[in-house]
């Protein structure tokens, strides 16, 4: 499940934003980086206190780094697209935790008990993102390709 949290949150906040400063390899990690806790939680980066834990800790840590803060900021905007991309939010012990208890429910994230089929359908729905992208953004010419992967930014004649 990475395709499907990769591709979508890159597609969605490059739209939403349509911002080239932002740092896009930072959004698509933070919107993967939930999946690690896939074999043993607890799920905790499946939380929206741990969404705004990260976003407060990149606050203060670069603090009156204004560039910097706009850089890592990308990292929680990842997390808080995993937890929409994967419907979280529609378990509310699990989005809400600990508000309604401390204890994580046996069952783990809401990707963990979707059909094989469905996960292979949100991967495939993933990719297609991410070729969308690839053509949107030129990402097949090769010194925009090199700007993406050096600095994670889009050129700003074709974002916007």
């Amino acid at each position: 499940m990475f395709l499907w949290f990769a591709g979508l949150a890159f597609v969605g906040v490059a739209l939403v934003f349509s911002s080239p400063a932002i740092d896009y390899r930072l959004i698509m990690l933070g919107a993967v980086v939930p999946v690690v806790e896939w074999g043993w939680g607890p799920w905790v980066l499946h939380t929206l206190v741990a969404s705004v834990a990260l976003m407060a800790l990149v606050m203060i840590v670069w603090r009156g780094r204004r560039l910097s803060q706009r850089k890592w900021l990308a990292l929680p905007i990842g997390l808080f697209c995993h937890l929409v991309l994967d419907g979280t939010w529609a378990d509310k012990e699990l989005f809400w935790w600990p508000l309604f208890g401390a204890e994580f429910a046996p069952t783990g994230p809401p990707e963990v008990g979707r059909p094989i089929l469905v996960l292979v359908l949100m991967e495939l729905v993933g990719l297609a993102a991410i070729v969308w992208a690839i053509r949107q953004y030129d990402l097949s010419e090769r010194d925009r390709r090199a700007v993406f992967f050096r600095t994670g930014r889009l050129d700003r004649t074709l974002v916007g």
